[in-house]
């Protein structure tokens, strides 16, 4: 009988217990992380180990389970799920943790097995011997013969949605795309310009021995080179950054809101999006911040107090709820719709195991309907931006279209024609992709619609 519950003191133990629970329940990575970290049970190298597994393994997920399908003699669905995660989190120290001696990789493995799974501590031992005596000859299919198969295994990502990006991209892009997304991602900030510059906030960061550097894009962006918990950042207590991808920050750029006007960030938890389209307002107007979790209101309105933003309002609402929302209120709409997530899978990587294409359809119509709903919300000339860190044109391009072809009294705003500096961050219909590869942010698409007077 598995002991997974029983401790978690050491790092392997807890990353093998989380990533189980993960399997188990569909839980977001991060908060079971987040959960075993505030537990206190592991401290100083110990937590940037755990936080290393967890998120290697799930990233590196695709390549590991064919690594080891060439390494067994079952199929790897007739293995129990608990030694299946054991065997990955091993295997994953040997191919990709450079720093973690092979004897101790292999030796924690087996004292893990000893104790979570005692039966299974011969075949653990002898799998990871197997792939060191063995991984010359380890062989992974060619892109010249099956791209799908190739990009799927080298890269980590589901074959569905490397034929996805194929399709979308071709082979060369593709593949870089696959790559990027199952890389870690880097540290981004956006200065909140209410308070301190960016210039005197890399200063900041540059005393106190941070390396950082100027985003490329947005004009509030810093990316921190390294690893390191973002409360012990100089100047988060003093409210002078917020943690927010770049392609995060360029959305609320678009839909370009000025003070003293009214705004409404429709799905606005957990509040990334709503605190930057105040601080553009120079806390001037008003904004209401919706969503349908109200759990998560509470953390929008913590981080404008620490932003020193106080135009924020928040509110409990369902966009599919049509009749509870007040018609031509708003000069500016944010539609930051749910999505597949298929943009920030490096951020969080349990999700490309857990999407189906079914799904993508599935939400497709809920985005359909809630724009539908968001429009209705603006007053006559008023501006919407549609979003999603999806990089899928089902959940994107197709439903910005669909709309536009049932509503005349809309139009396409080309962007950019707004932002010629940055040619390469808009499509030729002028409509926003950001991708991970091309431009070292989040996967993100946006367009913006103004509603015709």
């Amino acid at each position: 009988m598995s002991r997974q519950g029983s401790f978690s003191a050491n790092p392997r133990q807890a990353a093998w217990a989380v990533l189980l629970r993960i399997a188990k329940t569909g839980s977001h990575a991060d908060r079971m992380m987040d959960s075993e970290l505030d537990a206190d049970k592991l401290s100083g190298p110990d937590r940037g180990l755990f936080t290393e597994l967890v998120l290697g393994v799930l990233r590196r997920q695709g390549t590991l389970d064919h690594i080891l399908s060439q390494l067994l003699d079952q199929p790897l669905n007739k293995l129990e799920q608990q030694v299946l995660i054991l065997l990955r989190l091993g295997l994953y120290q040997l191919v990709y943790l450079d720093r973690i001696p092979e004897s101790a990789a292999v030796n924690e493995s087996v004292n893990l097995a000893k104790q979570a799974i005692p039966r299974a501590t011969g075949l653990v031992n002898a799998v990871l011997r197997n792939y060191l005596r063995r991984r010359d000859k380890i062989t992974f299919p060619e892109l010249d013969d099956d791209p799908v198969a190739a990009i799927a295994t080298r890269h980590s990502n589901p074959a569905w949605l490397v034929r996805q990006w194929l399709d979308q991209l071709g082979p060369a892009d593709a593949e870089q795309l696959a790559r990027a997304s199952s890389q870690q991602p880097p540290l981004t900030l956006r200065t909140n310009s209410l308070r301190i510059t960016r210039d005197e906030l890399l200063g900041r960061f540059s005393e106190n021995g941070i390396a950082a550097i100027p985003c490329q894009y947005s004009p509030l962006g810093i990316q921190v080179a390294g690893r390191h918990p973002v409360t012990g950042l100089p100047g988060f207590r003093e409210g002078f950054f917020a943690v927010q991808d770049e392609a995060s920050q360029m959305v609320s750029l678009l839909l370009d809101p000025r003070p003293g006007e009214r705004v409404l960030d429709a799905c606005a938890a957990p509040g990334g999006k709503a605190t930057h389209l105040a601080q553009l307002m120079n806390n001037q107007g008003e904004l209401l911040a919706m969503d349908i979790a109200g759990s998560k209101l509470p953390l929008i309105q913590e981080n404008a107090q620490r932003l020193g933003i106080s135009i924020i309002n928040t509110r409990v609402a369902d966009l599919l709820q049509a009749g509870a929302f007040p018609t031509a209120a708003f000069d500016r709409v944010l539609l930051d719709a749910p999505c597949s997530g298929l943009g920030v899978i490096r951020r969080n990587p349990e999700a490309k195991w857990r999407i189906t294409p079914a799904d993508i359809t599935r939400l497709a119509i809920a985005q359909k309907a809630m724009l539908k709903t968001a429009t209705k919300l603006l007053r006559a000339g008023g501006t919407l931006v549609y979003s999603t860190c999806s990089t899928s044109l089902e959940e994107n391009e197709q439903v910005v279209q669909d709309f536009l072809s049932h509503h005349p009294d809309f139009v396409l705003e080309k962007l950019d024609e707004s932002f010629p500096d940055h040619l390469d961050l808009f499509s030729q219909e002028g409509m926003f992709r950001a991708w991970p590869h091309r431009h070292g942010m989040d996967g993100f698409f946006a367009a913006r619609l103004r509603m015709m007077t």
